[in-house]
């Protein structure tokens, strides 16, 4: 993965910046394209954003959002505003810059470094000038040329488990992979994130399963996510449900829950794996994994196995984790084996097989 740097975000703000001057003198009060916002108020949005993200990175918030709020003045024409919107991306730049390498804060698509903020930045900033121009009619405007670069990068850095058909360019698939646009062969998407922190394993990418996404999977939609034909799996269906019943007791705790398997080679979920719950007061968390007939004998469970083993023990608190495996179940047993469990216990009809904290 090509981290994205300071000047990357540099180049899409400098670029996008310089279509939205050339609309300046259009009516900024007409509905920008697919928002209920105006152009302006999504000029608006965008420099609080872009400044909000500096405010994260740069105070390295560990656990929430700051509380930082951007207005712009009573009457602020778009001239001004573009400047802001300029000014605002400077000061992110400016921030990613000097960052430390392990500096990290929270985001609610998952905490992250400078790399990361910086992606989101220039996300933030490609999709809104899009949804500005097109909202303006500009949409045949061709002085913005950075799309494909960034868009290529954006969509490696935050958008894993967004395919790109053969023929597709970045940009059409970073508009697909937000809901903006369709790509041939595949739905628009009803409900789309990016991945600020996926975890990542060889060959695959484990993507958080966020309560909107496991509401959409419980009740038959594919989540956000483009699935294999056989998919989605039906026990992932079920994490989702149990994960919605958790958030409505008080017992969510994200990063604790289910997570989707996308293969790396296609972007296509293939399965879902996860946790039943945050670790218990001894520090033992019970996993489990899903994987669909088409993907199997591949090594992609025993890879997303050993990829979220290793995020469990990088968090702080948990000792162990224990996987319950049908003793019939041949397959599963060599999966957490390869991953480095050992049997512990048998109950029921099934075999423990647990793994401590390195």
């Amino acid at each position: 993965m090509t981290p994205f740097t300071a000047r990357d975000l540099t180049r899409t703000v400098g670029e996008a910046v310089a279509a939205l001057r050339e609309v300046a003198d259009r009516d900024w009060s007409r509905p920008a394209a697919g928002l209920e916002w105006s152009c302006h108020d999504t000029a608006v949005h965008l420099a609080g954003d872009l400044t909000a993200f500096a405010a994260q990175l740069a105070a390295r918030a560990p656990a929430s959002w700051l509380p930082v709020r951007l207005d712009v003045a009573p009457g602020t024409t778009p001239g001004p505003l573009t400047d802001l919107v300029e000014a605002s991306g400077r000061v992110l730049a400016a921030t990613v810059l000097a960052a430390r390498p392990d500096d990290r804060a929270w985001h609610p698509a998952g905490a992250a470094g400078a790399d990361g903020f910086a992606a989101m930045g220039a996300a933030e900033v490609l999709l809104h000038t899009h949804d500005i121009l097109h909202g303006l009619g500009a949409t045949g405007w061709t002085g913005w040329t950075g799309c494909a670069h960034t868009s290529a990068l954006v969509l490696d850095r935050l958008f894993p488990h967004a395919p790109r058909p053969a023929g597709a360019d970045a940009w059409d698939a970073l508009l697909a992979a937000t809901g903006r646009a369709d790509l041939p062969g595949l739905p628009r998407r009803r409900h789309w994130r990016w991945y600020a922190d996926p975890v990542r394993g060889t060959g695959v990418v484990l993507c958080e399963v966020s309560p909107s996404a496991a509401a959409d999977l419980h009740t038959g939609g594919p989540g956000g996510f483009v699935w294999a034909e056989d998919g989605p799996p039906e026990g992932t269906r079920i994490a989702a449900g149990m994960l919605g019943l958790a958030r409505e007791v008080g017992e969510y705790h994200p990063g604790w829950g289910p997570y989707v398997i996308v293969r790396e080679a296609d972007r296509r979920a293939i399965g879902g794996i996860g946790f039943h719950g945050a670790p218990d007061p001894e520090g033992r968390a019970e996993i489990g994994y899903d994987l669909l007939p088409s993907a199997r004998g591949r090594g992609h469970a025993t890879e997303a196995l050993r990829a979220l083993a290793g995020w469990a023990f990088s968090q702080p608190g948990p000792t162990a984790l224990l996987a319950v495996v049908d003793a019939g179940n041949a397959p599963s047993h060599a999966v957490v084996r390869r991953a480095g469990f050992e049997r512990d216990t048998c109950v029921d009809g099934a075999v423990r097989y647990l793994l401590r904290r390195p």
